[in-house]
């Protein structure tokens, strides 16, 4: 019963997850957390730093990691939570897949047209959305504490998080420098 589960559940994210596997993970967070509630919010956030630090995009690392650790946490073997992982990984693909092999072909003979150029145009924003629902998903008391709980390592997370996006837009510095930065950072005060 979980393998349909999420095979549904992940064919759905990869047919609706416009934008790429950043927009996808308010989605992903939504029927696994929220939803199911086959992971915690805490496994969820480790998931994401994870899929986002493996080779590969993130939708489908997330997918992957999502799918064994829903198995595993139903009380499934590990060799079952590797069928849930190959499960999620190939629901969420699969649509991609179908869709461009139908798109490709009409896409190159129609692309100029006005109605195309309009769809396009009006997904830009709705990708954006996305993106930015990942991130204030990501934005829990989990990840940055609360002012009440710990003041220090809130008012670290959130000087973190600026330093992050001033970094990255104001000053154009690489963000795997940026991000060895904070890591250093987070091993030696948290």
């Amino acid at each position: 019963m979980i393998y349909l589960l999420l095979f549904l559940t992940f064919f759905q994210i990869g047919l609706f997850g416009f934008g790429g596997g950043y927009a996808m993970i308010s989605m992903i967070q939504g029927e696994v957390v929220t939803r199911y509630h086959w992971l915690t919010m805490g496994e969820f956030t480790d998931i994401v730093a994870v899929s986002q630090m493996t080779p590969g995009p993130i939708g489908i690392n997330s997918a992957t990691y999502v799918g064994y650790q829903a198995v595993v946490n139903a009380g499934y073997s590990h060799w079952m939570g590797v069928l849930g992982s190959a499960t999620a990984t190939f629901a969420v693909v699969l649509p991609s897949f179908i869709l461009m092999l139908l798109i490709s072909k009409f896409l190159m003979k129609y692309k100029d047209h006005p109605i195309v150029e309009s769809v396009f145009l009006g997904l830009r924003p709705a990708v954006v959305g996305l993106l930015a629902a990942a991130c204030l998903l990501l934005m829990t008391a989990e990840n940055f504490s609360t002012p009440h709980e710990c003041p220090w390592q809130f008012w670290l997370s959130i000087g973190l998080f600026l330093f992050t996006m001033v970094a990255t837009k104001v000053y154009k510095m690489n963000p795997i420098r940026v991000l060895l930065i904070c890591a250093v950072v987070g091993i030696l005060l948290f």
